[in-house]
This record gives C-alpha cells, sequence and structure tokens, in this order.
C-alpha cells in the first residue's frame, strides 16, 4: 500500500503540535528520551515543511537563542532518524520529517529539483525487490530512504503557464 503527502507550503501550527505530541508519545513507548533540544530540532525540521540542511536548522536555534553547534545539531537528527522521525536524504545532505514515524520503515522521496518540496511514499515491495537485487552481488543496503528528484506537479504546471 502507497501512502503520500505533498507539502505545498509550511504546516499548521496545530499539524505541528500533533506530530510533536506524536513523536513524544513514540519516544516514551519506545523507552528512549526526546530531549528539549531533540524535540526542537524536530519542530524545526516538521515547521520547515520541506527538507532542511543541518545548517539552516542551527542558524534557526542561534536565531531563537539557543548557541548550538554543528556536532550538537547533527547528533539530535541521529538520534531523530533512528526513532524515524525524521529521513535524510543524501544527495543534498537534508533532512524531511517522516510521513510514517508509528513503525520504521525505508521512505522513497520524490524531491522537486526546482521548488525543493518532497513527497515520501511508503514501498516496503520496492525495497524488498532493490534488496533481492543486491543480495547475490554482496550488496547490502544501509540507507533508510531513496531519494528521486525530478519536476513536482506545481512547477510543471508553473512551466507550462509560463509558456
Amino acid at each position: 500500500m502507497m501512502s503520500s503527502t505533498l507539502r505545498i507550503k509550511p504546516p499548521a501550527p496545530q499539524v505541528v503540535n500533533e506530530q510533536l505530541a506524536q513523536a513524544d508519545a513514540l519516544c516514551r513507548e519506545r523507552g528512549s528520551n526526546l530531549t528539549p533540544l531533540r524535540r526542537q530540532v524536530l519542530e524545526l525540521v516538521i515547521r520547515q515543511g520541506r527538507p532542511v540542511g543541518a545548517y539552516d536548522l542551527l542558524d534557526s536555534l542561534r536565531t531563537q537563542g539557543r548557541g548550538s553547534s554543528p556536532p550538537t545539531v547533527y547528533r539530535a537528527l541521529e538520534f531523530l532518524q533512528q526513532e524515524g522521525l525524521v529521513h535524510r536524504l543524501p544527495a543534498q545532505n537534508t533532512y524531511m520529517a517522516c510521513s510514517h514515524p508509528h513503525h520504521h520503515h525505508r521512505g522513497l522521496i520524490f524531491t522537486c529539483s526546482r521548488c525543493g518540496q518532497a513527497l515520501e511514499l511508503e514501498t516496503p515491495d520496492l525495497f524488498g525487490m532493490l534488496e533481492d537485487y543486491a543480495r547475490p552481488h554482496g550488496f547490502e543496503i544501509s540507507d533508510d530512504s531513496l531519494e528521486i528528484s525530478g519536476v513536482c506537479p506545481f512547477c510543471q504546471e508553473a512551466s507550462r503557464d509560463a509558456r
């Protein structure tokens, strides 16, 4: 089954609060600690509504009066990734909030090369197929997401309108 979320604009405050409450509950259930800094980093990623880089997060934290260093932000992001709350997009070295944090999975993420919007699909069959192809070659897939870049429908429409 495939499910998706395309974020056209940053999520409404109520959506952000719901996602943060869900993250708090998931971490408690799993016995992990969503510290105030980790929660704040997650909130910044969610509020962005699109993939965001670690240094952008660091700048936002500093703007909010939180004097953090790059290793601190990267440790928070690593925790959030391990908990399945964010996905790392290696091609752009950015992070995005996971659309399905209630269970660990690998995400297929389409990113728009024009506007930066991202769409996450949950596709276990695809990852199973990729692992089947990799296994005979002794290759083990380690990333929790697969990123594919292209052009989103909104940028395609804007291009057509501009002609």
